[in-house]
This record gives structure tokens, C-alpha cells and sequence, in this order.
């Protein structure tokens, strides 16, 4: 299958710059560094190859942080939207530990957990095949990719407000890390971040978060 999120950023014309909520930085920044990590694990191992229905032929030529940007600017989701699809993609990599995180898959699980964030959170979202050109698929390889997504997180998609909070905290603890300390510091904190992806966060005895709910979040 050609890789059609390639061809699409090395042809695209370059983006103004785009200031993104702290959530978002957030996110992307935990994503490359996971990403990375995983990329390096595996190495030794020969070239990638744990192919799924989320991983590139190649690796994609954007960066994660643009490819944020970009579906920041064209989405038009809720900031809160960005919280869950990250619980969501903690979800995912809890019921698929075999399946990491890496330069290879991140793009389309990324693109994959907003659109079910947003279809499940907000009142009016745009469809698949608009998400399609967001994220440089095709409309079938979204379509599928959302459903391939929702068995992978075993169709758990209600948040409760404690899980939501926990996220929010997480982030927003990122954000200030990025904000104290240099790149030589950020090795330690992957140690904190792999913990973070895999606590277990559920309190099914709290109130929910629902669909068109009014969420603010907390970074």
C-alpha cells in the first residue's frame, strides 16, 4: 500500500506558525519522546518490524509537533478533545502492549484517536474523509483505521472526571518541565512518562464525561 501521508508533506506548502494550547505542545512533545524511545529499543532488533494497519512503510517526513499543528488548525476540536484522545492512546497501548509506540505508527494513531475524540466529545464534528486530508490518508484508510482504533481500546470511550483531571495533571506537569529544565534533563523524564502511560487511571464509580459536555482543561 503506498504510503500517501509521504507524498502529501513532502508536497505541501509550509504552514504559517501556529501558537498551540499548552495541551497540545504538551502531547506532542510526550509522543516524539515516547516515539523515540521506542525507536531505540528496537533498533538493536533490525528494522522496524512490528507492522500493524497504524504503521508507514516509512518513516513520515513530518514531525509530530507540526503534524499537531496541523490538526489543530484544520479540525477546528475542542481543546479537551486532545486530553481524551490522549487517554484513549494510553488505552490503546494498554490493551495492545505489543503494538509500542513509534516513528513508524504515531502519526496514525494520533490522527485516528483525535477523530474518535471529537466524534465522541463534540457537538458537531467534521467527517472522515475531511479528517483523511488532515491527516494525508485516504478516506478508506481512515475509516478503517478509526474502526481498527475503536477495538483496539475494546470501544472504552467514556472518561470519568477523575481520569480526565489525572491527564490534565500530566500534561500540565510536562508543560512546566519543558519550561524548567534543558534537553540534557529530559532522559529523566521518560521513566516518569512510561509509569504515566501505563497507571491505570478508571474510576467507573465517578461521574462521567459525556458527549457535548462543557469540559475546560486544566493546562
Amino acid at each position: 500500500m503506498a504510503d500517501q501521508i509521504q507524498k502529501m508533506y513532502h508536497d505541501q506548502e509550509p504552514m504559517a506558525e501556529i501558537i498551540m494550547p499548552n495541551v497540545i505542545t504538551a502531547m506532542a512533545s510526550l509522543l516524539q519522546r515516547v516515539s523515540e524511545m521506542n525507536d531505540d529499543l528496537s533498533r538493536p532488533f533490525g528494522e522496524h518490524q512490528r507492522f500493524s494497519a497504524f504503521s508507514a512503510l516509512t518513516k513520515p517526513p513530518i514531525s509530530i509537533r507540526s503534524y499537531m499543528e496541523r490538526i489543530f488548525k484544520y479540525a477546528n476540536c475542542s481543546d479537551s478533545c486532545y486530553v481524551v484522545a490522549y487517554i484513549y492512546l494510553d488505552r490503546f497501548i494498554q490493551k495492545q502492549p505489543f503494538l509500542p509506540i513509534d516513528s513508524y505508527n504515531v502519526h496514525r494513531l494520533i490522527i485516528s484517536s483525535v477523530l474518535v475524540s471529537a466524534k465522541f466529545m463534540d457537538d458537531l464534528c467534521y467527517n472522515n474523509a475531511y479528517y483523511a486530508k488532515i491527516g494525508g490518508i485516504t478516506t478508506e484508510e481512515m475509516n478503517f483505521l478509526e474502526l481498527d482504533f475503536l477495538f483496539g481500546v475494546g470501544f472504552q470511550l467514556n472518561v470519568t472526571c477523575s481520569t480526565y483531571t489525572d491527564y490534565c495533571s500530566s500534561l500540565q506537569r510536562e508543560t512546566v518541565m519543558r519550561t524548567m529544565y534543558s534537553p540534557v534533563f529530559e532522559p529523566f523524564l521518560l521513566t516518569s512518562f512510561d509509569k504515566n502511560l501505563r497507571m491505570h487511571l478508571y474510576d467507573e464509580d465517578s461521574q462521567s464525561i459525556h458527549r457535548n459536555s462543557q469540559v475546560t482543561t486544566a493546562v
